[in-house]
C-alpha cells in the first residue's frame, strides 16, 4: 500500500505532514513508540527540506509517499526539488559540543539516523528523493 500528500514549503504545514503519518501509521497495526518515532524522523527531514531548501517558499512544494510492506518494513520517499543534502554522509556533533556552545539545534539529523534503518538520497536531475526506511 503506498500514501501520498503534498504540502507547499510552508513551516505551517509540518502539523499536516505530522497528522496525515499518525492517520497512515496507527491504521497498520503499528505500535505507538514507533508510530512516533517515525513521525519524529520524517517530520524533522520536513522541516530542514522547508526551512533549508526552499526557504520556507510556499510556491515550492515538497511530496511524502508511505510504503508499508508485507515484510514489515515501511519506507518513506521524501521528494523535493531543492539542492539536495546527503544526509547519510552528515556527521554527527558531539553532545558535549551542542552544549557548551549552547546551540538550540543539531541534533535533529542525528535522531533521524538512529531511529532509521537505512537512509539514502537519490538525487535527479529534477528532484531529489530522501529514502528513509525502517522494518518493524
Amino acid at each position: 500500500m503506498v500514501y501520498k500528500f503534498k504540502v507547499p514549503c510552508s513551516k505551517s504545514k509540518l502539523g499536516e505532514i505530522r497528522e496525515f503519518l499518525q492517520s497512515v501509521l496507527s491504521e497498520n497495526a503499528i505500535p505507538e513508540v514507533t508510530v512516533n518515532a517515525l513521525i519524529l524522523a520524517v517530520d524533522e527531514v520536513c522541516a530542514n527540506l522547508i526551512i533549508h531548501s526552499h526557504n520556507c517558499n510556499p510556491d515550492e512544494n515538497i511530496e511524502l509517499k508511505v510504503k508499508l510492506s508485507g515484510n514489515s518494513e515501511i519506507t518513506f520517499d521524501i521528494i523535493d526539488h531543492g539542492d539536495g543534502f546527503n544526509i547519510s554522509e552528515y556527521e554527527e556533533p558531539l553532545i558535549s559540543d551542542i552544549i557548551k556552545q549552547k546551540r538550540k539545534g543539531g541534533i535533529g539529523l542525528m535522531l533521524v539516523k538512529r531511529i532509521m534503518d537505512e537512509i539514502e538520497l537519490i538525487k535527479g536531475k529534477k528532484k531529489n528523493v530522501y529514502r528513509l526506511h525502517k522494518k518493524i
